[in-house]
């Protein structure tokens, strides 16, 4: 997708979440998306990211470790990757993260959790390997 088409000019403000959340990634996944289909892409940034976050009366940190509960109920790894790493830029401790995948174990299971803890596990082991 180009700035012409209007859905990547970071100057619009309600791209701040979608930066925030996909930080260091944004390129990427946005990429990723358009190559599944271009409209699919446009719909997730125009609706989900542009519209439904900007519009929340919830923090940003706070949405995000929403989505993270709700994509473990889903059993969405890769789009679960991309939200825990949301959370934390979004300013969510490691400590916070847990938290809200532990509320996931008495409403969707041990092997629900386990899979979400697994996933922050990777994503946390990718930063320290990325520093050392």
């Amino acid at each position: 997708m180009t700035d012409t088409e209007g859905h990547m000019d970071p100057s619009r403000p309600q791209d701040r979440a979608r930066r925030v959340i996909f930080g260091s990634q944004h390129d990427r996944i946005l990429e990723r998306l358009q190559g599944l289909d271009p409209a699919l892409a446009a719909h997730i940034q125009d609706f989900a990211y542009d519209t439904v976050y900007e519009q929340s009366a919830l923090d940003l940190k706070t949405q995000e470790l929403i989505a993270c509960a709700l994509l473990v109920s889903l059993g969405s790894p890769p789009e679960l990757r991309t939200h825990l790493r949301g959370a934390l830029n979004a300013g969510a401790t490691e400590q916070e993260v847990r938290g809200a995948l532990m509320m996931c174990v008495p409403y969707l299971g041990f092997p629900r959790a386990v899979a979400g803890f697994e996933a922050l596990k990777s994503h946390l082991d990718a930063q320290e390997t990325k520093k050392g």
